[in-house]
């Protein structure tokens, strides 16, 4: 049952009264988020603007959370000038010391998990234990960056030179600048923020413009570790706006490194231009990702694992399953398991415990949902289940559709319906006769995220992951498509972006490399032989 109460709004000297209900100012308050005023969107050591307007929606019951003020032109540019000062002073902070913060970063985050994690069902829209589990995954990753900021080591090269030694050294890049996406709307900013704090650099934060209460959080938070640490605000500067604010950041020669979660269409763009300066980009694009199951397959795992992948997030994870492809001898069982599941979602408030498939984020995916359906029934595909937006109170007040497994008629993986990625939970699947065959539709897409084969024969195994097989950036054997941790590199491949965050050596993108040749003897001999003696 959700109760509502009255929140006054000022702005200028006109007052407005809305509605807002229980479930949201409750959590709201946990975090000191008013539900009375406008709330300011910038952050680089002091709060403040006095731009455009943004409103945060709740996708479950349409009602407004808050309003946010956002950075105004002159704001963006001192905020940029602010981090870049900030930058000067950070770097000379040992890393081991800066490994220190993020540990009280890390505890901070902690303290308010589940707090934040109903922010973010609340406001994205996931269910509550996959917002939880998002939260977890900046705390984790925090984790990890306090040990590598002990181990974030160059190399020494051997010289042909005598008396010589060659090092490989890093240090701090300078800004990096975040331009996060709506559907991980903290995780992906702890993946970015804790790598470029062990590395020394600071960092500006310009998430989507419809979860900027997340951001404002989050950023509270860090702000005040920093401050107790005697650490300028502006290594982890906020700037909250539309398309304006994130060109600029791209455009800004003050920002060695842009790290872009979005669109093919916008990292395109934001790729070209960050490029046009020689800057640096981490670009994270589309999925379109594809689970591959064989007739050796255990069903038992591999029928609920793609079941999350397509389901989860109702569709909106940039792993996501996308594409299914079938062996021939278990598809018929396959997707009757499949169906069966499927039937059993019931969507609902996402806060609530045991809700599997909240709302899509925005009325725009809605639309973007109806037009895949649209076109599927254009195509005359065979549509197994879904289809359909929920219309019955009290669903109609969000953006709830049905899950949706068809069957296209052509397995063509040039043809829109299987080469376009759809954010929402839409699922295509498609019979084969070899694994082969399988892996050349998997590779045939413009994307290259994620990917999954479920068989237990090791010969599968080694066509899979080997030169042959999947040339996605995440290449799964019995695992799906969805749900990846920290310690290993995130990203794809080809318009995914070749962008890679979070484990691995993802780390080694924030930090600029110099190659320091050391002469430590009394003759300075040349390389390869040359003789310039006169």
């Amino acid at each position: 049952m959700i109760v509502a109460k009255r929140a006054i709004y000022t702005i200028g000297r006109v007052q407005l009264t809305r509605t807002l209900s229980t479930r949201a100012s409750t959590i709201l308050s946990a975090l000191d988020i008013s539900t009375t005023e406008e709330l300011s969107g910038v952050y680089d050591g002091q709060w403040r603007g006095s731009g455009d307007i943004f409103s945060s929606v709740c996708p479950t019951t349409g009602e407004i959370l808050a309003r946010v003020k956002s950075a105004s032109p002159q704001e963006l540019h001192d905020a940029l000038a602010r981090s870049r000062e900030a930058y000067t002073l950070f770097r000379h902070v040992p890393a081991p010391r800066r490994g220190e913060i993020l540990r009280q970063i890390r505890e901070a985050l902690s303290a308010k998990r589940d707090e934040l994690g109903a922010l973010v069902s609340l406001e994205m829209g996931k269910i509550r234990t996959e917002g939880v589990g998002e939260v977890q995954e900046f705390i984790d990753i925090c984790d990890y960056a306090v040990g590598l900021s002990r181990m974030m080591n160059g190399n020494v090269v051997a010289s042909e030179r005598p008396g010589h030694s060659i090092l490989e050294v890093p240090n701090p890049l300078g800004v990096v600048g975040v331009l996060s996406a709506f559907n991980f709307p903290v995780a992906v900013y702890g993946w970015n923020l804790a790598l470029s704090l062990a590395a020394g650099n600071a960092t500006i934060w310009k998430p989507s413009p419809s979860t900027p209460l997340c951001s404002i959080a989050v950023t509270r938070i860090v702000a005040r570790v920093l401050e107790s640490n005697g650490i300028p605000g502006a290594v982890a500067g906020l700037v909250t706006g539309g398309r304006e604010a994130g060109a600029a950041i791209a455009e800004s020669r003050d920002v060695e490194l842009v790290s872009f979660t979005g669109s093919e269409l916008v990292g395109r763009n934001v790729g070209k231009t960050v490029m046009s300066r020689f800057g640096k980009t981490i670009l994270e694009l589309g999925g379109n990702n594809a689970s591959i199951v064989m007739p050796d397959a255990d069903l038992s795992i591999a029928v609920p694992s793609v079941f999350f992948g397509a389901v989860g997030t109702a569709g909106q994870r940039c792993t996501s399953t996308r594409r299914l492809y079938l062996h021939r001898d278990i598809a018929p069982e396959f997707l009757d398991r499949l169906k069966k599941l499927y039937a059993t979602i019931k969507p609902a408030d996402p806060l609530v415990d045991g809700t599997l498939l909240g709302p899509l984020h925005t009325s725009a995916a809605l639309k973007t949902y109806s037009d895949a359906i649209d076109h599927l029934r254009s195509i005359d595909a065979d549509i197994l289940t879904g289809g359909n937006r929920y219309t019955d109170a009290p669903l109609d007040a969000g953006n709830f559709v049905q899950p949706t497994i068809a069957i296209p008629k052509s397995v063509d993986p040039k043809a829109k319906i299987w080469s376009t990625e759809t954010f929402a939970p839409i699922l295509n699947a498609a019979v084969f006769d070899n694994i082969e065959e399988a892996i050349a539709w998997n590779n045939a897409v413009p994307q290259g995220l994620s990917s999954s084969l479920w068989s237990r024969d090791i010969r599968n195994l080694g066509k899979w992951i080997g030169p042959g097989g999947s040339d996605a950036g995440i290449v799964n054997v019995n695992v799906g498509t969805s749900g990846a941790e920290i310690g290993a590199a995130f990203g794809g491949n080809k318009s995914t972006g070749w962008g890679r965050e979070s484990g691995g050596d993802a780390w080694k993108q924030y930090v600029r490399w110099s190659a320091c040749t050391i002469n430590f003897s009394d003759s300075a001999p040349l390389a390869q032989g040359v003789n310039f003696s006169i």
